[in-house]
């Protein structure tokens, strides 16, 4: 797992790399549109087809100076790029989005900036936590371009700035944090590493937007004593709602007590309500202490009770199969 992430990090870094390489040749009249092609060929034809009716090379020569002309100073930048134009070498303007005009030879692009969200793996690699436990942790960057012309002017790469500025803020809060703050505060670890990305790249014209943790690696022999911890973590916190639930229950317990103290006839009821539940069902038993048969005033019902299923039993065995009662001699 550990080796496909890196390995999906440096796919990652490299598609980047290529890009801006690619964006970096794409130069002046390195970089044909559609439009400027297609003026271009009906150029050539133009001259072509005049030479062969006149027979004259110089409205040839001039239709097709036109359309080399046209191919190399007709531009078109999408709407999410901007074209930085250098004149003579040095700044003159950005152009874009839509059709613009260079001049050939005094102007060129050197880049093309991308203006969309980008997002950027990062990987900060055993590296120490505030309380000294080495951890790998995996990241990623969104971030856009909001002046291309600092991009472009100030830096040499800005795909490769804010790479590296976002290794090194990782790691500075790495070192200010610790290990439990990785694993269970993500949030405002995120929140940090984005701060001090965007504090040091405001500067060259990029903006971060937000930073997520993807991953957080810690060595293998640490793994164990983490899951003991937590485990003895859940433990103490089930003791503790335990405790007080029981807590809880004496307190209702002793507000019923007091409630029924002061209302012997509710307790009374209480009491028979208790002991018609338990006699109710067939072949169950209630043992009452002695004792709660006094206090709860249950003696007289417990006689009735107990005078009634003697009665009902005499009943039974005076009573034949047909449920009549046999005549007396």
């Amino acid at each position: 797992m550990e080796s496909s992430t890196k390995q999906e990090i440096r796919r990652a870094a490299k598609r980047q790399q290529d890009e801006f390489e690619a964006q970096k040749i794409r130069a002046g009249t390195l970089r044909p549109n559609l439009l400027s092609a297609t003026l271009f060929i009906l150029c050539a034809l133009a001259g072509v087809g005049a030479f062969v009716l006149t027979n004259n090379p110089i409205p040839t020569g001039i239709l097709l100076v036109a359309g080399v002309f046209i191919l190399l100073a007709l531009k078109v930048a999408a709407q999410w790029e901007r074209a930085i134009v250098l004149r003579l070498g040095r700044f003159h303007r950005m152009a874009g989005p839509g059709l613009f005009i260079i001049f050939p030879l005094i102007d060129t692009i050197p880049y093309w900036i991308d203006l969309r969200l980008t997002a950027t793996g990062f990987r900060a690699e055993e590296t120490l936590t505030k309380d000294n436990v080495p951890v790998d942790v995996d990241a990623v960057c969104f971030w856009k371009v909001v002046n291309p012309e600092k991009a472009a002017l100030e830096v040499t790469d800005y795909y490769d700035v804010i790479s590296w500025a976002s290794q090194t803020a990782l790691r500075d809060v790495i070192g200010k944090s610790e290990l439990s703050d990785m694993l269970v505060g993500r949030e405002n670890i995120d929140e940090q590493i984005k701060n001090l990305i965007d504090k040091r790249t405001d500067g060259w014209g990029l903006q971060v937007l937000s930073v997520e943790i993807r991953d957080v690696i810690i060595p293998a022999s640490l793994q164990d004593a983490l899951s003991i911890q937590a485990q003895a973590e859940r433990e103490r916190q089930a003791r503790v709602i335990l405790g007080r639930s029981e807590t809880q229950i004496a307190q209702m317990f002793a507000e019923a007590a007091e409630s029924y103290k002061d209302n012997p006839t509710a307790l009374h009821l209480r009491a028979m309500n208790m002991l018609y539940e338990g006699l109710k069902e067939k072949g169950s038993m209630v043992i009452v202490p002695s004792s709660a048969v006094e206090t709860m005033g249950l003696g007289a019902l417990m006689g009735v009770t107990a005078l009634n299923k003697i009665t009902n039993g005499g009943n039974d065995e005076k009573t034949d199969g047909n449920g009549s009662h046999p005549a007396s001699e």
